[in-house]
């Protein structure tokens, strides 16, 4: 396809004056460079092309250059971005130093808040609308886009419970399309579900919502009438209830496809006065077959290629194994010879590959939906009536449960395990989704073990010895391929790391999967004269204080390694360690991620943009070994 529209489009304002036919086509060009982005790069393409025509319609009808726009969950941001004057850069996007595939403010003003999780939209836009009223009343409008996998978060019905209570003009599109990442699961799900059937629904609705907003109430019988008339109705249609009762004006459902109703629906809402919910039908995948018959694939799918007739070519990307795997079938493995142990995730069973597990144990699989802290607060009720609950996810989603952590999990010294997924750099995801806080975050708690496995190997023996511990215990891994050292693996015991190899001049202290990269290092290292040894640290708490101990008093010096924030990380749990037994702090050398957000980048090219591969490695102890300026602190 030839891009005529999309290049001329510099900011929202260049849509007003477009034709109905030429709306259409610019829908097209949209889902077109949405597909020219995968055939070269994993990016979210479902999500994306479901609000197409919702992005079109809400610059259409809004001037986002005063007014006020959330995405919710930013990942379906891809078109927002091409309307608001980014085309040019679009090919960029996800890759180094390119664009952002979450909204970012640094890019553009349209953009207001970095959102890469779920649920904080309603929030955030009413704490903006809070503040507007009170600097330049009634001026601007706010309005968050939030899907249907998201609304189940807890903040979101704190946030509409505060919205109502405060009666600010806010509109909330709940942009329904029957999924999260995976299926949405849950009570919200059935009664979302019966909007879908609910008879007369549509034509009813949009005649009551019109009725009740602009009809003048003229004496108190006439008041009395009106509200009697709105409780019976909604005690007769189903679908709004539930929101008209929390306090916001409930409108539609309504096509999320259909351009030209979305913008009489907006035009209609857009001045209505106090909370609004706008409830859209969108189809994820809309207007990509492949897409629209299995969104969960194409949620970030592979890079593909179409062929002439249609028919989709996937670009080979290797079939190597990667840890989110090694974990998933080791817990299927445990799973059936242990009949108390249980994997719950939020939403995320895809991408925690759980599937099997989700099929061959139904029983012991509980998919929470977007609500971390629920998770949690599950997972302790099943640990204390004697089953032992894995708490499947996302290291940067975990944050979200913090407290549950602290008050239902360590402090009753519950033995849940904690497996946090896409641990360290999480590559073009960036920022929102690097799982770089969780070293930092878990080891404060007492009663917690925090372990990350150096290898493959490492997995089943710690989640064999998690499992089987009388407390809470978490376990790291990244989004990369499962390397193995070839190696006799040590029994995983508490608190005891591995010794690979010794080393008289200096030896890598390695906090997780980087094991490899620092074998490698102190291998070429010995072919300079430089000897170094590798020690697999296994535990971040507690630290084995005997083996550093030997380290310290023995070797020229110590490097830690991690792939985690520095402040508070694992090479601070072994400054503490040291410090407490009376070692040398000043020969011990800590390499981790600087105290700074990370961009979006390739896994490997940030790694080494850090100083955290080989050749940092090798730098750093060179320098060490010098006792000269330490070119290898990238802090």
């Amino acid at each position: 396809m030839t891009f005529q529209l999309l290049p001329q489009i510099g900011s929202p304002a260049d849509l007003r004056d477009l034709k109905p036919a030429q709306l259409t086509q610019l829908a097209s060009e949209i889902r077109e460079a949405l597909c020219n982005v995968v055939s070269t790069r994993p990016a979210h393409f479902a999500s994306n092309l479901g609000v197409v025509e919702l992005a079109i319609a809400l610059h259409r009808v809004f001037d986002f250059s005063r007014d006020r726009l959330i995405w919710d969950t930013g990942h379906q941001i891809y078109p927002h971005k091409l309307l608001t004057g980014r085309f040019d850069e679009f090919n960029t996007i996800r890759t180094r130093g390119g664009l952002m595939g979450y909204p970012n403010p640094q890019e553009s003003p349209y953009d207001l808040f970095v959102t890469g999780h779920a649920g904080s939209s309603v929030s955030t836009v009413l704490g903006l609308k809070a503040a507007d009223d009170l600097i330049s009343p009634d001026e601007r409008k706010s309005v968050a886009v939030i899907g249907d996998g998201a609304l189940p978060s807890g903040i979101v019905f704190e946030a509409m419970n505060n919205a109502a209570g405060l009666d600010k003009d806010l509109l909330v599109i709940l942009n329904d399309n029957k999924m999260g990442i995976c299926p949405r699961v849950g009570g919200l799900a059935s009664y979302l579900d019966k909007a879908r059937v609910a008879p007369f629904y549509d034509g009813l609705k949009k005649d009551i919502s019109w009725l009740l907003n602009k009809v003048p109430v003229v004496g108190e019988s006439v008041e009395n009438a009106l509200g009697q008339f709105k409780d019976a109705v909604k005690g007769f249609v189903h679908g709004g209830m539930l929101f008209e009762e929390m306090g916001f004006r409930y409108i539609g459902p309504i096509d999320g496809h259909d351009l030209q109703s979305l913008e009489q629906y907006l035009e209609l809402v857009k001045d209505v006065r106090g909370p609004v919910l706008l409830h859209v039908f969108t189809e994820k995948g809309h207007g990509f077959q492949p897409a629209c018959e299995d969104p969960v694939s194409f949620h970030t799918p592979a890079p593909f290629q179409r062929r002439d007739d249609g028919e989709i070519v996937k670009v080979s990307g290797g079939s190597s194994t990667a840890y989110t795997s090694v974990v998933s079938d080791t817990l299927h493995r445990i799973m059936q010879r242990d009949e108390r142990v249980a994997v719950m995730t939020a939403a995320m069973c895809a991408g925690n590959k759980l599937d099997g597990i989700r099929a061959d144990f139904p029983d012991r699989f509980f998919d929470t939906g977007i609500c971390e802290s629920h998770a949690v607060a599950f997972a302790g009720g099943m640990a204390k009536a004697g089953m032992r609950p894995v708490v499947d996810i996302y290291s940067t989603f975990l944050q979200r449960s913090f407290d549950q952590i602290f008050q239902e999990v360590a402090l009753q010294n519950l033995p849940v395990t904690f497996c946090m997924d896409r641990a360290g750099l999480c590559g073009p995801d960036g920022p929102t989704h690097h799982g770089v806080f969780d070293l930092s975050y878990m080891r404060i708690f007492p009663n917690m073990v925090v372990m990350a496995p150096g290898d493959a190997a490492d997995v089943e023996p710690m989640l064999e010895f998690a499992l089987s511990h009388s407390g809470p215990v978490s376990l790291r891994y990244p989004k990369a391929r499962a390397d193995r050292i070839e190696r006799e693996v040590a029994p995983v015991e508490l608190g005891k790391s591995e010794i690979i190899e010794w080393g008289e001049d200096g030896v890598f202290l390695a906090c997780g999967t980087l094991l490899p990269e620092c074998l490698e290092a102190a291998r070429r290292l010995r072919t300079e004269g430089l000897q170094v040894g590798v020690i697999n640290a296994r535990f971040v708490k507690p630290i084995d204080t005997e083996t550093l101990r030997r380290a310290v008093e023995e070797t020229g010096f110590v490097i830690t390694v991690e792939e985690g924030t520095l402040r508070g990380g694992f090479g601070s749990a072994v400054l503490e360690a040291a410090s407490e037994a009376g070692l040398r702090t000043d020969q011990i050398r800590c390499l981790g991620l600087p105290d700074r957000f990370i961009e979006h980048g390739e896994r490997g090219e940030l790694l080494t943009e850090l100083g955290l591969d080989c050749e940092g490695f090798m730098k750093t102890a060179r320098a060490m070994a010098d006792r000269g300026e330490l070119v290898g602190d990238h802090d």
